[in-house]
C-alpha cells in the first residue's frame, strides 16, 4: 500500500514539474512579447509626441533601468519567501504597469508613459530574477545552458508575437509625418496625437488579460521545491564571493554589452530601414512600417535561431557557439555600417540570427559553480539589462548628429557601438570555453 502511495506520490510530482515549466515557459514568452511590442515604439513616439529620437529613447532607458532597479529587491524577495511568490509579485507589477498605459493615454503626456513602462518593467525583472535561475536549478548544472535556451525560445515566440502586433499598431497610426506635425495648431496635433494614443495602448490591453490568467494558474500550482542547493547568506556574504568569481564577474560584463547590441539592433532597425526606404522615394510612414516587416523577418528568424541552437548543443560547446556566432555577428555589423542600400538590412537580420542564443547562455555559463548563490547572482545578471539604457542613448546622439564619414550615413555610423559590445561578448565566449571545455575550471 505504501509503495503504490509512493507510486502515486511521484507521479504526482512529475505532472506538477511538468505543469510548472509549462507556466513558467509562458512567462518567458510574455515578457519577450512586452520587449518587443515597446523597443519600436521609439519612432512612434517620436511623431506622436512631436520629440527627438534622442529624446524618444528615454523609452529603452527607461525600460532597462526598471530591471536594473529591481533585481536586487527581487532577489531579496525571493530569498526572503520563494520563486513562486517572486513570480506571483512579477506578475502583479507586470499587469498593473501594462494598465497604467490607459490613464497615461488620458494625460497625454510622454512621460506618464515613461512611468508606466517602469512600473511594468519592474515587474518584468522580478519575473527574469525569478524565473531564470530556477529553470537553471530545475536539473542538473551539467545541462542548464542547453535547458535555459530551450525555455528562452518561447521567450522568443513571444518576441515575435510582440513585432507583429507593433507592426499593426504602426500601420494604423495616422499618416502625417514629423513634418507636417510639427506645423500643425495645438489643439488639431492634440486631437490626432489622442487617436495616435488610442491605438498605441492596445498591445498593453491584452497584456493585463493575458497576465491576470497566467498569474491565477501559478498561484494553484504547487512549485517543486528546488532551493534545496542554495545556502542562506546574507547579500553581503554573497556578492563577496561572487566578485571573486572570475567567470561571473567576465559573465556579467558580457551580458550588459551583449543587451546592449539587442536593443541597440531592435530599436534603430526600424529607423535604418525608414531612412533607407525614404532614400528610395518612398514616403515616411510607408517606409515605417516596410521596416517593421524586415523588423518582423529578423525576429522569426531570431527565434527560429534559437530552437536550432539548442538543438546544436547537443553537439557542440555552448561557449564556442557563442565566441563563433559573435564573430558572425561583428562581421555582419561591419556589413550594416559599409552597405547603404537594402543589404545593410539584410546583415542586420543575420545580426540578430547570430544573437539568438546569446542571453541565455551568458546567463547559464556566469552561474556555472555558483549554486550556492544562485538567487543574488541571478540578480546580478539582471541588472546588467541596464545596458539596454546605456548604449541606446548614445546611437540616438549619433543617428541625431547627421554625421557622415566616408559617404556613410549617421545610421549606419551609429552601429559601431554594437559592434564594439559584440567584440565583448566574443571575449567572453572564448574565456568561457578555455576555462570550461579546455581547463575543466569551474
Amino acid at each position: 500500500m505504501k509503495l503504490l502511495e509512493k507510486i502515486e506520490e511521484s507521479k504526482q510530482h512529475e505532472r506538477n514539474y511538468v505543469y510548472v515549466f509549462i507556466l513558467i515557459t509562458i512567462c518567458f514568452a510574455l515578457w519577450g512579447f512586452a520587449n518587443s511590442v515597446t523597443t519600436p515604439m521609439v519612432n512612434a513616439f517620436s511623431r506622436i509626441f512631436r520629440i527627438s529620437t534622442a529624446e524618444a529613447s528615454l523609452v529603452p532607458i527607461t525600460f532597462n533601468l526598471g530591471y536594473f532597479c529591481m533585481a536586487i529587491p527581487a532577489a531579496l524577495f525571493i530569498q526572503r519567501f520563494s520563486f513562486k511568490k517572486g513570480i506571483i509579485f512579477g506578475l502583479i507589477l507586470y499587469a498593473i504597469g501594462s494598465f497604467f498605459f490607459l490613464p497615461a493615454k488620458m494625460m497625454g503626456e510622454f512621460y506618464a508613459f515613461l512611468g508606466a513602462c517602469f512600473i511594468m518593467t519592474c515587474g518584468l525583472s522580478f519575473l527574469e530574477t525569478c524565473c531564470n535561475p530556477y529553470v537553471c536549478l530545475m536539473g542538473s548544472e551539467k545541462n542548464a545552458v542547453q535547458r535555459l535556451n530551450a525555455v528562452q525560445s518561447f521567450n522568443a515566440l513571444g518576441t515575435v508575437a510582440g513585432v507583429i502586433m507593433a507592426m499593426e499598431v504602426h500601420k494604423n497610426l495616422n499618416s502625417l509625418n514629423a513634418d507636417v506635425r510639427a506645423s500643425m495648431p495645438i489643439q488639431q496635433f492634440n486631437i490626432l496625437k489622442d487617436y495616435d494614443l488610442g491605438i498605441l495602448i492596445q498591445p498593453y490591453i491584452y497584456i493585463v488579460s493575458i497576465t491576470m490568467i497566467v498569474l491565477v494558474l501559478i498561484a494553484v500550482v504547487h512549485f517543486p521545491h528546488n532551493e534545496e542547493h542554495e545556502q542562506k547568506s546574507t547579500v553581503m556574504n554573497s556578492l563577496r564571493s561572487l566578485m571573486h568569481h572570475e567567470n561571473y564577474r567576465e559573465g556579467v560584463i558580457a551580458e550588459f554589452c551583449y543587451v546592449g547590441v539587442q536593443v541597440a539592433c531592435w530599436t534603430y532597425i526600424v529607423q535604418y530601414g525608414t531612412r533607407l526606404f525614404m532614400a528610395e522615394g518612398m514616403e515616411e510612414l510607408d517606409a515605417m512600417v516596410l521596416a517593421q516587416k524586415y523588423n518582423i523577418i529578423a525576429m522569426v528568424c531570431f527565434a527560429c535561431s534559437r530552437f536550432i541552437c539548442t538543438w546544436l548543443m547537443q553537439w557542440f560547446s555552448p561557449s564556442r557557439m557563442l565566441s563563433v556566432l559573435s564573430i558572425i555577428g561583428m562581421a555582419a555589423i561591419i556589413g550594416a555600417i559599409i552597405f547603404t542600400n537594402r543589404n545593410g538590412l539584410y546583415c542586420l537580420i543575420l545580426v540578430n540570427i547570430c544573437m539568438s542564443m546569446m542571453f541565455p547562455t551568458i546567463y547559464a555559463l556566469a552561474l556555472k559553480g555558483i549554486r550556492d548563490h544562485a538567487k543574488i547572482a541571478g540578480a546580478g545578471l539582471i541588472m546588467a539589462i541596464l545596458g539596454g539604457a546605456f548604449f541606446p542613448p548614445i546611437q540616438a546622439i549619433v543617428i541625431e548628429s547627421n554625421l557622415s564619414i566616408f559617404g556613410l550615413p549617421s545610421t549606419n555610423l551609429s552601429f559601431i557601438l554594437p559592434l564594439l559590445c559584440l567584440a565583448v561578448v566574443a571575449w567572453y565566449g572564448h574565456r568561457a570555453y578555455v576555462r570550461h571545455s579546455i581547463s575543466g575550471k569551474e
